[in-house]
Formats: structure tokens, C-alpha cells, sequence
């Protein structure tokens, strides 16, 4: 499912409130250093766990946990070994990565950022004001 901003409301749509959870549940995820960690070494390729271990020099139970977390968020995929079913290799999705970085370049784009002054507060008096005139 593709899920997108709208760009001329000032309220958030319902279909706005499902991108921001979307994208607060990625960033959520994301957000523990080690899961980037892993993230990164997975954008060299696949890999299998005891190459993680190796290389991040964490327990493999603590890489299996974080992948987990991962593969829940649809960022990580996982494929068995059709020889030996105990071994297994991960892989970034790609097409999720794609919508992260799109709702993620959609919410934080500085073109989005409306010119707009407070109704409130002694800057509203002021916009009241000047408002008021222009109708004089």
C-alpha cells in the first residue's frame, strides 16, 4: 500500500494520521543504533547471522532480537538456506526502504513549510489588526 501526505490542509487527514504512524513505528525501529548498524552492513548485501555476529561484535541472540524487530517493520527480509534450513540470510526490502525514504522526503520536504502567523496571542492582535486596515 502506497500511502502519501496531503499538501493544502491545514488539519490532518485521516490518510495523514496513517502515514505519521507509519512513519513514527519506522522511526521508532530505526531509532535504536544498533538495528542501524545492522541496516548498514545489510546495504553491503545479503547476509547470514554469524557474519552479523563478526562484524558487529554483539551476542548472536542480541542480532536475532534486533533483527526481529526488523523483519516485523517489513525493513528486513529473510530467506532459509534450501540446503541447510538451519541457516538463514537477511536482506534490506527494498520496496519498503523505497516507501520509507518517499514518506520520509514527503513529511520533512522544507517546500511543505506554510507561511501562516498565530489567530493568538500578541502577534494575532497584530495580524488582526493589519487585517482590519486593509478592509478600511
Amino acid at each position: 500500500m502506497q500511502l502519501t501526505l496531503s499538501t493544502n490542509k491545514l488539519s490532518e487527514t485521516t490518510e495523514d494520521a496513517a502515514v505519521i504512524e507509519q512513519l513514527a513505528r519506522q522511526l521508532k525501529v530505526l531509532g535504536e543504533p544498533n538495528r542501524l548498524r545492522i541496516v548498514q552492513l545489510l546495504r553491503e548485501g545479503v547476509q547470514c547471522n554469524c557474519e552479523l555476529v563478526d562484524a558487529l561484535d554483539m551476542a548472536p541472540n542480541l542480532i536475532s532480537h534486533h533483527l526481529r524487530i526488523l523483519r516485523e517493520a517489513g525493513l528486513v527480509e529473510v530467506e532459509r538456506d534450501a540446503v541447510d534450513a538451519r541457516w538463514m540470510y537477511y536482506s534490506l526490502n527494498r520496496a519498503a526502504l523505497e516507501q520509507l525514504t518517499s514518506l520520509f522526503s514527503q513529511f520533512f520536504d522544507p517546500a511543505r513549510i506554510k507561511e501562516r502567523h498565530p489567530a493568538c496571542g500578541p502577534q494575532g492582535s497584530v495580524t488582526r489588526s493589519k487585517e482590519i486596515q486593509l478592509l478600511l
